[in-house]
């Protein structure tokens, strides 16, 4: 009996040294810490794949529309991408993309998270019902007008305006590329084909992607002879993809004719001014020169390039210049790449809303960015586009490259551009470090 006492009092005894031993050696808290780690990490893990599942139940919905309306316009459902907003991120994010592959992949309407306004809508675009409406086929949407005048359209097999001589009908114009006459639609507000002939084109085909941060969309277009408007036949391949400070945007243009043929592409978005206010925006733009107009009704070219420099028009600037009450409809070209970036850069800020936009240009192929906006208007758009206004014009000097490229039979060239929202005051910050 002594000696049982005896055993179970040493093995007491060992349990208390161990015990103090251990708590002095710290390994119970780096236990429990370690704990703490690995079920924190799991539970973002968990918090991550649920967002990314939620993201792709939304973008498999069908139609993928906003809940007000089930317009789709062109005839085909609207794609919509969505991201949630990042928990306790202060900057400015994307939220969405409304893309619609019945009129051209036309970009209806961008919207982001802005700290100080909350949800906000950057086109300038009316509601998709109404958006359905006007885009109609008819009156001044016969050439696809409405495109031009709402979100951002895609250009393609040109950007901007063509002039010619007018048919006898009033509908038409023809011009001429290598000999071979085009008979193109007119624009009635113009007089000229503006915008490409894809306007109002639906699309053969689309896929969505999601993605950790977003999601991607692609839609292809056999546009053919774009009916009979142009030479040779061409497929257009357009992809979109979302993130949280980056929208990028791609299209391909592949010859599959026979005949060799020009080909411009450009994109048209009217950014909205959220405040109102015009004269506190500024714009910055990487160009040397500007093409002169004849006329600011028409917007023709004279085929001068004005240098920008000490001008009305010089937003040369790293923080670009307020554009004030000035009127712009205008082409600027040769374009300059700074000595880190990626592309050349434009620039859209809004020191009220302390938010910017910025657009990289990826193609070496993008020559010009076309500026329009309007005195007294409520939106800015900036065009990066292969080609001059006119190309095939007889006021530009032969040795003028206007941007058209040539695509022979089997040939394609790409269109690519980066648009990123930031916050004014972090990008002080940033270049004050």
């Amino acid at each position: 009996m002594y000696l049982a006492l005896l055993v179970q009092w040493f093995a007491g005894l060992r349990r208390k040294l161990w015990h103090a031993a251990l708590m002095r050696s710290g390994v119970v808290t780096v236990l429990v810490i370690t704990i703490l780690v690995v079920g924190l990490a799991i539970g973002w893990r968990e918090h991550r794949l649920g967002q990314f599942a939620e993201l792709k139940r939304q973008l498999k919905q069908k139609p993928a529309a906003p809940a007000e309306t089930q317009a789709r316009p062109g005839g085909q459902d609207v794609i919509l991408l969505q991201r949630s907003q990042m928990p306790g991120d202060s900057d400015p994010e994307f939220l969405s993309t409304t893309l619609l592959p019945g009129r051209g992949m036309n970009v209806l309407q961008i919207t982001a998270y802005l700290p100080q306004k909350g949800e906000v809508p950057l086109l300038a675009s009316p509601p998709l019902a109404e958006a359905a409406q006007r885009m109609n086929g008819t009156g001044a949407d016969v050439a696809g007008g409405e495109s031009l005048a709402m979100g951002g359209a895609i250009e393609i097999p040109w950007a901007g305006g063509i002039s010619g001589a007018t048919t006898a009908d009033g509908k038409n114009l023809t011009t001429a590329w290598h000999g071979r006459h085009l008979s193109l639609p007119m624009q009635e507000t113009s007089g000229m084909a503006v915008g490409g002939l894809l306007l109002k084109q639906a699309s053969d085909s689309e896929t969505t992607n999601v993605m950790p941060d977003g999601g991607e969309a692609q839609v292809t277009f056999n546009a053919g002879g774009f009916n009979g408007h142009w030479i040779s036949h061409t497929d257009i391949t357009t992809t979109v993809e979302l993130s949280g400070h980056a929208i990028e945007m791609t299209v391909l243009a592949r010859n599959t004719g026979s005949e060799p043929e020009p080909m411009g592409i450009g994109w048209r978005p009217r950014f909205a001014i959220l405040s109102g206010d015009r004269g506190q925006v500024t714009l910055r733009l990487p160009v040397s020169e500007r093409a002169e107009v004849t006329d600011r009704r028409n917007g023709l070219p004279t085929g001068k390039l004005l240098p920008v420099a000490g001008t009305e028009y010089d937003f040369t600037a790293r923080n670009g210049a307020r554009l004030g009450s000035l009127n712009l409809d205008d082409s600027f070209v040769h374009l300059r790449q700074g000595f880190m970036d990626n592309g050349p850069i434009a620039e859209l800020r809004d020191p009220e809303n302390n938010y910017g936009l910025r657009i990289t240009v990826m193609s070496p192929t993008i020559k010009t960015l076309r500026v329009y906006a309007p005195a007294g208007a409520n939106f800015v758009s900036i065009d990066p586009q292969f080609n001059y206004d006119d190309p095939f014009g007889r006021e530009w000097a032969k040795e003028e490259d206007t941007g058209m490229v040539v695509l022979q039979p089997g040939q394609s060239v790409q269109w690519k551009i980066r648009l990123e929202i930031f916050s004014l005051t972090a990008n002080e910050s940033q270049h004050v470090m």
